[in-house]
């Protein structure tokens, strides 16, 4: 049994996974969170203790830390006792953080791959340029690593497995399919950092197709989907992180990522990127000083947790799954629906920040329990999704499925390790 959390981050998913943590501290042990800007840290657990969180009383700490430093990240591993950290940080500091806990025997996880700052888009399968190369160091330290263990990637990549494994004989392709039919109210915002944000769709979208990788621009793949809740939306092909896993994982010969764009984010979008303000390359100013655009205009915009309060609507997210059952063509849809409102009400944070922080907090769960805890380096389709989609459906992020005219909760709940009565995992909505 695996206790005590380390949380890397202080931005608004690590809000949320400090919530869910203290939500669960009963089998979670003590909660660290840690982050360059203290202050940010201490507001995430006056928000904590605000909201009436801790399940029970326990130890909830702020730390001040520079995680691209491993020697300084595996000292504050070690006088933490944490055997669990959550990296919810900026993806540039994956690799500092995988090492420290290869070092320290710590249990790993993430939300999103790894990120080189003067490069984007980099070439397929992108783990393998950093974090698969720590592979064999994972196994022979028999540290588990869990990789992208959000929303997507994370639950999308569990859906995948969970659907191949219950639902077809053989599988054709997957569309995964993020749409967030939710408003902010504000002229132009990122829901997520917006330097990741933008770094994201900047260079060549990557798609999986016919068993090998295909390259296409930015908004030029556009489809219409009409998903449960959110209604008809416009889509657009995208590369994103668990394409780089599942292509290598699954078996499955065409794998695509569409995500709703509205006209407005595209527009602002390619102003940007047209005026060069997009780039990751530094510049020199006419004073002498040299800046990133990206950087500038990363601070200029809203930070996406204070988007939580006036935020309304929905999301969508799922996989759209086509392949044949005893010889007749099969498709299925698996997906989530999370609302703005609710998560602030129970958390303080918008949806967003709430789909990627609760499946990470999920994950420590079945880390801490043993069921995940394989010693080694793994992405989340490579791990049984049971347990993980059970335990989402009772910590507020409830998985459906809709195929021949059935729409239904799934609910693998028999196949999750029986726990006492004093280790039930806590939703408080």
């Amino acid at each position: 049994m695996k206790r005590n959390v380390l949380i890397i981050g202080a931005g608004g998913v690590a809000h949320v996974v400090a919530h869910k943590c203290a939500q669960n501290n009963v089998q979670l042990g003590d909660i660290h969170i840690a982050s360059r800007t203290l202050s940010k840290c201490q507001a995430i657990i006056e928000s904590v203790h605000e909201k009436g969180s801790l399940r029970k009383p326990g130890l909830l700490q702020a730390h001040q830390l520079d995680a691209m430093d491993v020697e300084a990240t595996k000292f504050l591993i070690r006088a933490t006792r944490s055997q669990i950290v959550i990296n919810v940080g900026s993806p540039f500091l994956n690799m500092s953080v995988l090492q420290a806990c290869i070092e320290t025997g710590a249990a790993y996880m993430d939300t999103a791959i790894h990120e080189d700052p003067a490069k984007v888009c980099e070439a397929p399968p992108w783990y393998a340029n950093y974090e698969w190369k720590r592979r064999q160091a994972c196994k022979e330290a028999r540290v588990t690593a869990v990789l992208g263990v959000g929303f997507d990637p994370g639950v999308v990549n569990a859906y995948a497995r969970y659907a191949i494994d219950s639902y077809f004989d053989s599988v054709d392709s997957i569309d995964i399919i993020d749409v967030n039919a939710g408003s902010h109210g504000r002229y132009f915002a990122t829901n997520f950092d917006p330097e990741i944000n933008f770094r994201e769709f900047v260079s060549t979208v990557w798609s999986w197709e016919n068993n090998s990788w295909k390259a296409n621009q930015m908004f030029e793949h556009r489809k219409e989907w009409d998903l449960p809740v959110t209604g008809k939306s416009t889509t657009y092909l995208t590369g994103h992180d668990e394409l780089h896993s599942m292509s290598q994982n699954l078996g499955v010969p065409n794998i695509r990522f569409w995500m709703g764009f509205g006209d407005h984010y595209i527009n602002v979008f390619t102003v940007l990127k047209n005026l060069g303000l997009l780039s990751e390359q530094p510049v020199r100013t006419a004073r002498g000083q040299e800046v990133v655009p990206l950087e500038v205009v990363k601070a200029v915009l809203p930070d996406p947790a204070s988007l939580a309060p006036g935020y309304t609507g929905k999301t969508c997210i799922g996989d759209l799954v086509k392949g044949s059952k005893d010889g007749q063509a099969r498709e299925v849809l698996i997906y989530n629906v999370c609302d703005h409102e609710e998560s602030f009400a129970e958390v303080g944070s918008q949806a967003i920040s709430y789909t990627a922080g609760v499946p990470a907090v999920a994950a420590a769960l079945l880390i801490a329990n043993g069921t995940w805890d394989v010693g080694g380096m793994v992405n989340v389709e490579e791990l049984d999704p049971a347990p993980f989609i059970a335990l989402m459906n009772r910590m507020g992020l409830v998985t459906r499925a809709r195929h021949d005219g059935q729409d239904y909760v799934v609910d693998p709940q028999q196949q999750v390790v029986e726990r006492s009565s004093t280790d039930k995992v806590v939703n408080s909505r």
